[in-house]
């Protein structure tokens, strides 16, 4: 990576953050810097058919990002935009598109925050994030992208009660629309 690559790295992550979490706060109990510096920088494979949109919709936050913030980039042809999707912008990216602009469904930092609670990824703020953590949360993320999560989506993005199909088989979008049919995020709002 060259230095502006990290430069360019830090600006972006930044600006994800801003979406999801207040950039000025700085009390390491109400942050998730270094969860979400994980997520930024693990890949996420869809291996599942038409889960390449979720790659697709996460990397089009690149091209939002360089519009609202006019950020120089210095390589406008470069390899940024060819880098895989991370975790963060797919997960930033759904829970987009999960909120329907539609105050009822959530907003897209309550659909966010969501499946990060079921990720079992919420607790890991700032003030308790070590190695051991870093970890874990590593492995979470293998789980989601290798599909080892349990075949009603406990583990990963979108668990369901009453499944009629293996959730490890169908892509993250049908996921989504499950969830929502079945009732379980009406009834269970976050708490951001």
């Amino acid at each position: 990576m060259t230095d502006n690559q990290g430069a360019l790295d830090d600006v972006y992550l930044t600006w994800l953050y801003g979406h999801v979490n207040s950039v000025q706060n700085t009390n390491p109990s109400n942050n998730y810097w270094q969860l979400l510096r994980v997520l930024y920088t693990t890949a996420f494979h869809g291996y599942v058919p038409n889960d390449d949109n979720r790659s697709a919709d996460g990397k089009e936050l690149r091209f939002e990002f360089l519009q609202t913030t006019d950020y120089p980039l210095y390589d406008p042809y470069g390899s940024w935009f060819d880098l895989d999707c991370s975790m963060l912008e797919m997960i930033l990216a759904l829970a987009r598109r999960a909120s329907f602009d539609d105050e009822a469904s959530g907003t897209p930092v309550e659909w966010f925050w969501r499946m990060i609670h079921n990720l079992e990824l919420d607790g890991y703020t700032d003030d308790i994030f070590e190695i051991s953590i870093q970890e874990t949360v590593e492995e979470v993320l293998a789980r989601l992208n290798q599909r080892t999560y349990l075949a009603n989506g406990s583990g990963g993005l979108f668990p369901l009660q009453a499944p009629t199909v293996d959730q490890r088989t169908v892509e993250l979008w049908t996921q989504m629309q499950t969830y929502l049919l079945e009732g379980k995020y009406a009834s269970s709002r976050p708490r951001w």
